[in-house]
């Protein structure tokens, strides 16, 4: 049995997506892998082939959602010389690509109900004819697809085949998202900040707190693991402390609503009339302390939005690259 150091947690939900696994990739039986998106519905496919004795051959993939409809039954199936306009020449399509391995069919949900007629031909007798070819090709292929919907909606709505829907899913795992399994945090925190060091060359990983765990533990994560690792990647490239730590989080993504106030300091004015000549209200303060909040809002906005290249994060600013570098010394909590 092949170890799948990818899949990390020691949820139920984990341990049982890791018994299917490698059930699974003994039987390869076709199967539909559910879940989120952001949960590792990727990962989960590479581990069946790895564990399955087609691992080594062919893996091909397809994104039912990326290509447009015209051109997705061509990319399938291939295509004869002269099929369309600029078909100068024979194309494989994905599936004989993928002949004795696994063809992959990602977001297959999203598949239009004219091609998945097509495909339930194939899947049902291994059997498909390329575009404007009279001739039939046979393929042996093992297909795993993945969706982020809720395909049974799906058909009931008459989106999707049922009867393709039973071929593609002799099996299926559904994966819970992050946010229904914490107790998979820590061990995920502790996987993706080594890769962090050992595939991108960063500095040696700052230690993450307990009270810091707890509160990646709260959150919601809206993009499940793939938002985690994105915080991760945060949390060490601007090296913040615990109490900073939530503004890295989903929301940098977002504008700041212009009614939410909450975050700015507060400021106490006694009530009624002031007569104390003595009193002041330090605006000057006060300025500089709702402007350095709102910096530290900002700043990892922009510094996302251009990748972390501190020359384009500048311009999205109005600053200058020297001005921006002295915010992120001066904040230090970003």
């Amino acid at each position: 049995m092949i170890e799948n150091t990818e899949i990390v947690g020691v949820s139920r939900n984990i341990e049982h997506v890791r018994e299917l696994i490698h059930k699974i990739a003994k039987a390869e039986a076709n199967t539909i892998v559910c879940g989120e998106t952001g949960v590792g519905k990727d990962l989960v496919v590479q581990a069946l082939y790895r564990e399955s004795s087609r691992c080594g051959r062919p893996f091909i993939k397809i994104n039912c959602a990326a290509i447009p409809e015209h051109l997705l039954e061509s990319e399938m199936f291939g295509y004869e010389r002269g099929a369309f306009t600029g078909a100068e020449r024979d194309k494989e399509g994905k599936f004989e690509q993928a002949h004795g391995g696994v063809l992959f069919l990602d977001e297959i949900g999203e598949m239009s109900p004219a091609l998945q007629a097509k495909l339930l031909r194939v899947i049902q007798d291994g059997e498909f004819n390329p575009l404007s070819s009279e001739k039939t090709k046979k393929v042996d292929v093992w297909t795993i697809s993945a969706t982020n919907c809720e395909i049974e909606k799906h058909i009931e709505a008459g989106k999707f085949r049922k009867d393709l829907f039973y071929r593609l899913s002799t099996m299926m795992i559904q994966i819970e998202p992050l946010r229904e399994r914490p107790e998979d945090i820590p061990l995920l925190v502790r996987y993706y900040y080594k890769k962090l060091v050992d595939n991108y060359k960063y500095k040696p990983i700052k230690i993450i707190s307990k009270d810091t765990i707890e509160k990646l533990k709260r959150y919601s994560w809206p993009g499940n693991i793939r938002e985690l690792q994105n915080v991760l990647q945060r949390i060490q490239i601007y090296d913040v402390n615990d109490e900073c730590v939530d503004v890295l989080f989903s929301k940098v993504h977002s504008k700041i609503p212009k009614e939410d106030l909450s975050s700015l300091p507060k400021i106490n004015i006694p009530e009624g009339e002031v007569k104390n000549q003595d009193f002041i209200i330090p605006l000057k303060k006060i300025k500089k302390e709702i402007f350095t909040k709102i910096e530290k809002e900002i700043i990892p906005i922009a510094l996302d939005r251009a990748y972390f290249n501190v020359s384009e994060a500048s311009k999205i600013l109005g600053i200058s690259p020297k001005s921006l570098h002295m915010k992120i010394n001066e904040c230090g909590s970003l």
